[in-house]
């Protein structure tokens, strides 16, 4: 993945505008996320298979490939991801399936496939008379089920993130459990307060959602995002 300095974020969200776009792609929302220095997967934009060939040399398997266009938000649902790829016969086959089934013409999304039993969610709401609020809570398939969330408004403090990682019901899958280590607490943190500088950076942003947020051991990390703008 190429990562982006914070003074170009506010570029990429211009472009994105210029074309028309209700909301960035997967690879332009984590690009955003990286500059502020919250941790996401290694990942690569690939046009064509061979692209992707050597790109998976590089990022090593099993890789996660999915559709990444700005309009595609339920990948899922439309068959265009395909997880645990473990060669290169299995990513050609998920690739040809992607072009041939599932009707996908653009790039691909190339990602390391994270592992780790706890998922998480981080989100960023504004509203039009407080401004920015950032959410933390129980996520994956979980998040709707439970609506185990917290909020702040932004700016966060790092005691705010910290106090909003032990707020939640569900606050003990944060600890050492099952042989699992616990959460790093000041890591989530700084993912909070990350995402809440960049709602009062750039008011052309209406919505962020960080979902799944991956524990992989102690460690954050977004496997998912998607960047709403106004």
């Amino acid at each position: 993945m190429k990562y982006i300095s914070i003074s170009e974020v506010a570029q990429i969200i211009a472009a994105a505008r210029a074309r028309g776009q209700a909301a960035l792609s997967e690879y332009e929302s984590k690009q955003v996320l990286a500059a502020y220095g919250i941790p996401v997967t290694r990942e690569a934009l690939v046009g064509d298979l061979a692209a992707a060939s050597a790109a998976a040399a590089g990022i090593g398997w099993p890789l996660v490939l999915k559709a990444c266009a700005h309009e595609i938000i339920h990948k899922t649902e439309r068959g265009l991801v395909q997880v645990g790829i473990a060669n290169v016969d299995q990513l050609g086959a998920a690739w040809k399936r992607m072009r041939t089934e599932g009707g996908y013409d653009g790039d691909f999304l190339l990602q390391e496939m994270v592992k780790g039993a706890r998922e998480l969610v981080l989100g960023l709401i504004r509203d039009p008379r407080i401004g920015p609020s950032v959410m933390f809570g129980i996520g994956g398939i979980f998040t709707e089920i439970f609506e185990d969330v917290v909020f702040r408004v932004a700016p966060l403090t790092t005691a705010d993130g910290l106090a909003m990682t032990g707020e939640i019901r569900g606050a003990k899958i944060l600890k050492t459990v099952r042989g699992m280590p616990a959460a790093d607490r000041d890591a989530l943190a700084a993912a909070a307060v990350a995402l809440g500088q960049i709602g009062l950076d750039h008011e052309d942003i209406q919505e962020i959602d960080i979902n799944p947020l991956i524990l992989v051991g102690s460690q954050p990390v977004a496997a998912d995002a998607v960047v709403v703008l106004k």
